[in-house]
């Protein structure tokens, strides 16, 4: 039982450690500020607020969510908002302090956010399967479909890089 609780954390770990990085580079990817006044600004990275706001619209209009299951949608959206605040919270708290701590410190503050990120989907899976369990059968092959898709493009980018 050990031996799994422990690659459960390992991998964890490892998928905070790729969306940090993920997080890192879209950062150090933003343009530079452009150094002639007449050219354009750079556009500015969404805020991770503005991202969560974006794919809860995506996916309310994907899933073709109905009357009927808005207070349940409310529900998993507000977990969303609620988990992408509490991840902002860890970042930010990483990365004011990353710079003092020692290796074995900086392991721990990426087992924190694996941890976080592991209770955080626990939450989202709960209000997501209350709403998913009260669609018609029609809609749950959609859902299926659009979740899908978005584990496959995510696979298509690991593979790619």
């Amino acid at each position: 039982m050990k031996v799994i609780a422990s690659n459960r954390l390992a991998l964890l770990t490892v998928a905070a450690l790729l969306a940090l990085s993920a997080a890192v580079s879209a950062q150090s990817t933003q343009a530079p500020v452009p150094a002639a006044p007449q050219a354009a600004p750079a556009p500015a990275v969404k805020s991770a607020e503005e991202r969560v706001e974006r794919r809860i619209a995506e996916l309310h209009a994907q899933l073709h969510i109905t009357p009927t299951e808005q207070q349940r949608w409310d529900q998993f959206a507000q977990v969303m908002r609620d988990n992408a605040r509490e991840m902002d919270q860890v970042f930010v708290q990483r990365a004011q302090q990353y710079q003092s701590m020692n290796a074995v410190q900086n392991m721990q503050s990426y087992e924190h956010i694996a941890e976080t990120h592991g209770q955080q989907l626990q939450k989202l899976v709960l209000a997501f399967q209350n709403l998913y369990n009260s669609m018609p059968d029609q809609q749950k092959q959609i859902a299926n479909q659009v979740f899908r898709a978005k584990a496959a493009k995510h696979v298509g980018r690991s593979h790619s890089g």
